[in-house]
């Protein structure tokens, strides 16, 4: 056990799926695993571990922000023998022809946050994730006919901003949307020596306006849910 996860060794699978939202987990576990655990629920961040299609997988939440993802994700690289961690969340698009719903696999992720920094003294502000996960849901995108867009987003530290300019994030450093966990976690993969990638869910068009409700922020992505637990195959 760890202080933040007091699930037993072994009891967490080789591969995580981790959404933000503790529910999200809920209703993952609740509607698409088998035989599924509950092995953890310290401060309210759930985690399950149960079967998909005989593979087993857990899933469990991160949490908001690259703090939150930074401790969990570490302590599952570290501690628990954990080799792939597939975020799963909703983003931001920065761009008018990102619809509501659509999915964006993420292979870099741009970030002023002093995350990497302070963990270890890397200076880098873009880090990349798994090619080899990526190749592998790409592969599986196109056999389930599902539309993805790979690509950069920006990895904020902050959700209310009076100062970041998003044309200018878009312009400079060519980000399609912004979330507010990948940083952390492709660094710590990247530091421990595991995999590490992202697919996320447009929520909001901050070009149109455009977005989701809450309930759909949480049951209303199973295209983003299903690609991913079908490329775990």
């Amino acid at each position: 056990m760890t202080p933040h996860i007091s699930a037993k060794v072994g009891e967490i699978a080789k591969t995580v799926i981790m959404p933000g939202d503790p529910l999200r987990v809920k209703y993952i576990a609740e509607k698409f695993l088998e035989d599924s655990k509950l092995v953890s629920d310290v401060r309210g961040i759930l985690a399950y571990t149960g079967i998909y299609k005989g593979k087993e997988v857990t899933i469990m939440a991160s949490g908001m922000g690259c703090p939150s993802m930074g401790i969990y994700s570490y302590e599952l690289f570290k501690f628990y023998n954990v080799e792939n961690i597939i975020r799963i969340g909703s983003c931001g698009s920065y761009i008018k022809d990102l619809n509501l719903f659509d999915l964006v696999l993420v292979n870099e992720c741009y970030s002023d946050s002093n995350y990497a920094k302070y963990q270890n003294g890397c200076t880098l502000n873009v880090l990349n994730s798994s090619k080899e996960l990526n190749d592998i849901i790409l592969n599986k995108a196109r056999e389930l006919e599902f539309n993805i867009k790979l690509g950069r987003v920006y990895c904020s530290d902050v959700f209310y901003s009076d100062i970041v300019n998003n044309k200018e994030i878009v312009n400079k450093y060519n980000c399609l949307a912004v979330e507010m966990e990948s940083f952390a976690l492709f660094h710590n993969a990247n530091v421990l020596g595991k995999k590490a990638t992202c697919v996320l869910t447009v929520s909001d068009n901050l070009v149109t306006g455009a977005k989701a409700t809450s309930q759909e922020r949480e049951t209303g992505f199973n295209n983003m849910i299903n690609l991913v637990l079908n490329s775990l195959l």
